[in-house]
């Protein structure tokens, strides 16, 4: 119970720093957009992702987290069209036929419909590269010993916070946003 708490926390830490990385950049309000269907599916996709991202972690830390969050704009993407349709996200269709090496240009490209030339394109880059920094310089903060179950477990709860932040990318960039309602109360006289 102690250690799923430590790596709750761990994982809301990680969020609070991505969404102010965001919000600094205009990627983002202050505070994640939260859509529980996508994180059911995210859950479902992790396993597949894990395979991928141990093998690539070490020569690629930045780019292999990034991934989750270029997944997490490609479910974004679904979740706002047609939600029905796109469920379940497969992983592996995702990321296209040429795999994980090249699921951020197949996204961008093939699933979000962007040029990777394109101001869209590269400002999306742009964010998930420097969330994928703080999330490594979080991961070294930790001091967890490599080739551990505890370094398992970061690498997927920030994976999983890549996943987050990236769908909250996406969405706020198709207008979904917290707003703050007022919701005037009857007054006494009103209400009979």
């Amino acid at each position: 119970m102690e250690e799923k708490e430590y790596f709750d926390k761990y994982e809301d830490r990680l969020i609070e720093q991505l969404v102010k990385v965001c919000s600094e950049r205009g990627a983002l309000g202050d505070r994640e957009i939260e859509v529980e269907e996508a994180l059911t599916e995210w859950n479902s996709m992790a396993p597949e992702y894990m395979t991928d991202a141990v093998t690539q972690i070490n020569s690629y830390p930045a780019f292999t987290l990034a991934v989750a969050g270029y997944v997490g704009m490609a479910v974004a993407r679904g979740w706002d069209e047609n939600w029905e349709k796109s469920v379940p996200f497969i992983y592996r269709a995702l990321c296209g036929p040429q795999g994980f090496d090249y699921a951020d240009e197949h996204i961008l490209q093939v699933v979000l419909g962007y040029t990777l030339e394109s101001g869209e394109a590269r400002f999306r880059e742009d964010i998930l590269r420097a969330c994928a920094h703080t999330a490594m310089s979080q991961i070294r903060h930790e001091e967890v010993e490599g080739q551990t179950s505890k370094a398992l477990y970061i690498l997927a709860r920030s994976a999983r916070a890549m996943f987050r932040i990236g769908l909250s990318i996406e969405l706020h960039s198709r207008g979904y946003r917290y707003e703050r309602m007022v919701i005037p109360m009857p007054t006494s006289e009103q209400a009979n």
